[in-house]
């Protein structure tokens, strides 16, 4: 398994982007996000961990009400309709994947920022769900880098 003794990186236009295994944020409309990070001021490997707020903490239910209403507003889809994994940030805060869910609620505003079929940008996510290790081990995902990467060449580029 050489290429995870590497790191997993991805490339785009021949130089090093990202990695596979560690989540990264991405400025503009036109890209789909990655679920919130608690590591330092987002996904800073060297910070990496989670916030520990628990359930009863005013400060996770503010900050997890705040994220509903941006979420809500940005990607037109009801508050109550947000997905979980849109909400909150994983124990490291460099998980670089979410649930479907939130990939599939993101897919009209990427195709309205991109001037793209609505149907192609679904389908480019549906090409990226992973199922589960194994088939039965953890649940289906989405890498939102390998995603960008690919809605980057469906458009013209990497970026």
């Amino acid at each position: 398994m050489p290429h995870r003794a590497a790191g997993q990186l991805l490339r785009a236009d021949g130089r090093v982007v990202g990695s596979a295994l560690i989540g990264q944020p991405f400025d503009g409309e036109q890209w789909f996000q990655p679920r919130p990070s608690a590591a330092g001021d987002g996904y800073d490997p060297l910070a990496s961990g989670a916030s520990n707020l628990g359930p009863s903490s005013a400060d996770l239910l503010a900050a997890t009400g705040q994220r509903r209403a941006e979420v809500a507003a940005r990607d037109g889809i009801t508050p109550a309709d947000v997905a979980p994994d849109a909400l909150t940030a994983s124990g490291s805060g460099l998980d670089p994947d979410v649930s479907p869910e939130p990939a599939r609620q993101q897919v009209q505003r990427v195709a309205r920022e991109r001037g793209l079929d609505e149907a192609a940008v679904a389908a480019l996510v549906e090409e990226h769900v992973r199922d589960r290790a194994l088939g039965f081990l953890g649940e289906p995902r989405v890498n939102v880098l390998e995603l960008n990467l690919a809605l980057g060449r469906l458009t013209g580029g990497a970026g």
